[in-house]
């Protein structure tokens, strides 16, 4: 198996580079990655490589193999090359070591994201290798998207838009299997994410001696009582398309359905399982999560200001200032008494579910798994394909998984300690990338 054992040491070789991004500009340092990836496709005829650096180190790769018919659908696979740090006393194994053990690869990013990335670029070449695609064939492997991108999809985006095309791409999540509760599965195919509404919420106060706070208007006092009411919101379930079908898929009884759907109880969630509650519970709705909070510097003074971050995550069709107006709502005769403050606006991003695409995705889904429904999802968190989105173009994740590989167990593997990938799942993920390629661009 040439190409599975070119992708298996592909990825230990990005494991061990430990591009580890800490959220500072100097962190990452993805040239390491990025001169892996361009050794890997050395001598490989007919490919265009360009780096871009949007920082010292700061290193994306653009490897594009030109299509034969100009007209004919390109298509693009986006990998990032960053992973999130580790804390070293609760790993049992080197977390840089891509050790193997078990049938499993350990490492970080082994499944966030460096095992799609890997499998990416191997597909590509062993594509350039055997010929040339109708349509544009591209492989980009970008810095930075543990933190939201910045230095890396989004700063191409916006900076180097010609680099390649966001008309049909590929990324992260996607594959992994939906327990049925009569016993069968579904596969999940990431069309879309939720957006970001960071908030941090000012008030202020009257400061003073600790020892003397009678009269005084207390801005703890009022935080305390800002975050109350603001974990009183009653957010209604979302009546989106995708939602729906994806409580049908799991065949639930009527009334467990009918409680999902109608948001009628909360306890109905449990039926979802330990592994996928709060997953599904994250796609019903618009959710906010309370943070960080912020007073004083001293205990015997009483502070003059206190702030509450939120953490909100709306869904598609949900505006930024829906999020506002939702939140001053909630504070009802406080409103006036806080300021908001708006850090991340993004909308939520969606793709059709339905296109050439989508639908050799799907098609790519039954060679491996005959008969297995596909269920379309949105992601409760964030990845680089909704920057290509709002350039107009289709994003989805994807892999593969074997049928025992729940979604939950996937999620449980990201930004953990032992991070591991079954190579099982390396294996399926590297064969339906390459049919895929056959399928999309005939070659």
């Amino acid at each position: 198996m040439p190409l599975y054992d070119d992708t298996l040491a592909l990825l230990r070789a990005l494991i061990r580079n430990a591009c580890v991004n800490d959220l500072t500009p100097s962190s990452g340092q993805e040239v390491h990655n990025a001169d892996t990836l361009e050794l890997f496709f050395d001598g490989v005829p007919g490919l265009e490589i360009n780096r871009y650096e949007s920082a010292p180190g700061r290193v994306s790769i653009v490897v594009t193999l030109p299509g034969t018919d100009p007209y004919a659908e390109p298509l693009t696979f986006l990998g990032h090359t960053d992973v999130v740090p580790v804390d070293r006393h609760h790993w049992t194994v080197d977390p840089f070591s891509a050790e193997i053990r078990d049938g499993r690869i350990y490492g970080r990013g082994a499944m966030d994201m460096l095992f799609i990335t890997a499998t990416m670029a191997a597909v590509l070449r062993d594509a350039a290798l055997t010929g040339r695609p109708t349509g544009t064939l591209t492989f980009v492997g970008v810095a930075d998207e543990e933190a939201r991108g910045g230095l890396g999809a989004k700063w191409l985006s916006e900076h180097h838009p010609e680099a390649f095309s966001w008309r049909n791409t590929v990324s992260e999540t996607g594959g992994s299997h939906l327990p049925i509760s009569d016993g069968s599965d579904a596969l999940v195919l990431v069309v879309g994410e939720k957006g970001a509404a960071q908030r941090r919420l000012h008030v202020t106060g009257d400061a003073g001696h600790g020892s003397n706070p009678y009269g005084r208007d207390s801005a703890v006092v009022k935080i305390a009582e800002v975050a109350r009411r603001i974990s009183q919101i009653d957010i209604p379930v979302s009546d989106d398309h995708l939602w729906q079908g994806f409580v049908r898929a799991f065949r639930f009884s009527p009334e467990v359905e009918t409680a999902l759907l109608e948001g009628t109880d909360p306890a109905a969630f449990e039926h979802f399982g330990e592994d996928l509650k709060r997953y599904a519970h994250a796609l019903s709705r618009l959710t906010i999560s309370q943070t960080i909070l912020r007073s004083g510097t001293a205990i015997n003074v009483l502070p003059s200001a206190a702030t509450l971050d939120l953490d909100i995550r709306p869904l598609p069709g949900t505006t930024q200032d829906d999020v506002d107006e939702l939140l001053t709502g909630a504070l009802g005769d406080l409103a006036d008494q806080v300021r908001i403050e708006r850090l991340i606006s993004e909308s939520a991003t969606v793709s059709p579910t339905s296109g050439p695409l989508y639908d050799a995705l799907v098609d790519t889904f039954d060679e491996f798994f005959p008969g297995v429904p596909v269920v379309p999802t949105i992601a409760a968190g964030g990845s680089d394909l909704r920057f290509g989105r709002r350039l107009g173009g289709n994003g989805y994740g994807f892999a593969l998984h074997a049928r025992e590989r729940t979604l939950g167990d996937v999620f449980s593997q990201l930004h953990t300690h032992d991070e591991h990938l079954e190579l099982a799942d390396l294996d399926l993920t590297v064969q339906a990338y390459r049919s895929l390629v056959r399928r999309f661009c005939g070659v």
